[in-house]
């Protein structure tokens, strides 16, 4: 019942359009890398998934923090526009519902952003690679190869994608003024983009670890990161509890 209605109140804002042009042109960044520049990629030693993320993952994860960000501004928006959230507090909801509700709506969509992108990678390997033992093809037996490949590399975005998510919610959830947490987040993803990926500790940040790549990396380093990405999934839920609270977010709605 509270995702159906968080998704009725998203029909006065453009949220579902902007995940939806956002994740087309997410998905256009390797068919149209590999249409300009694909001499570049197909003498690469590798599977095709690894070289084709390699070569996209970071202006795609750019793409898709961005749309989280926005995204969770527009959700909240809508609840401080006419102090909707201050009347919610009258009635007998839980103001944690409401924040939950709107953490699986954006995480719906999230998956449906991944899987726009999935879709491209697959059409990608298939058009340039599909021949190339070298980029492994995609029938007989490599193929049931490849499909593991793209799904443990796209779930382990989307793993490493839902901190960046809770925390853009709470970010904006905090600040009652749109602009501030819409700028907090764009200042948080482009210090992410100046982070080395091959630092683990600075990849901690929750809108460093999606740019993390899982495709030809190393399975103690990506058995880090997942318990990281759970670790602070857990912390950043405690953090909405003290919100809730009231102690954080009178201070921030005040501001």
């Amino acid at each position: 019942m509270r995702i159906l209605l968080e998704w009725k109140k998203t029909k006065r804002t453009g949220f579902v359009p902007a995940f939806m042009g956002g994740g087309i042109l997410a998905a256009a960044v390797p068919a149209v890398n590999m249409a300009v520049r694909s001499e570049m990629y197909l003498g690469r030693q590798g599977t095709c998934v690894w070289i084709l993320m390699d070569a996209n993952w970071q202006v795609m994860a750019m793409l898709n923090l961005l749309l989280v960000v926005a995204g969770a501004c527009l959700l909240y928006h809508t609840e401080y526009a006419d102090n909707g959230l201050q009347k919610m507090k009258s009635l007998p909801v839980l103001e944690s519902s409401i924040f939950f509700g709107k953490m699986v709506l954006m995480i719906l969509m999230s998956v449906l952003l991944l899987v726009m992108e999935a879709a491209s990678i697959l059409f990608c390997s298939w058009h340039w690679f599909g021949g190339q033992a070298g980029g492994g093809q995609l029938g007989g037996g490599d193929g049931s190869v490849f499909v593991i490949e793209l799904c443990q590399s796209f779930g382990y975005a989307f793993l490493l994608m839902l901190p960046c998510v809770v925390l853009s919610l709470l970010i904006s959830e905090a600040c009652k003024n749109m602009w501030i947490s819409l700028g907090i987040g764009i200042v948080c993803v482009f210090t992410a983009t100046m982070l080395p990926t091959s630092s683990f500790v600075l990849s901690l940040f929750p809108f460093a670890m999606p740019f993390q790549v899982f495709a030809g990396a190393d399975a103690a380093w990506t058995t880090r990161f997942i318990c990281a990405a759970v670790v602070e999934l857990v912390v950043l839920g405690g953090a909405e509890v003290l919100i809730v609270g009231g102690r954080l977010n009178e201070f921030f709605i005040a501001s």
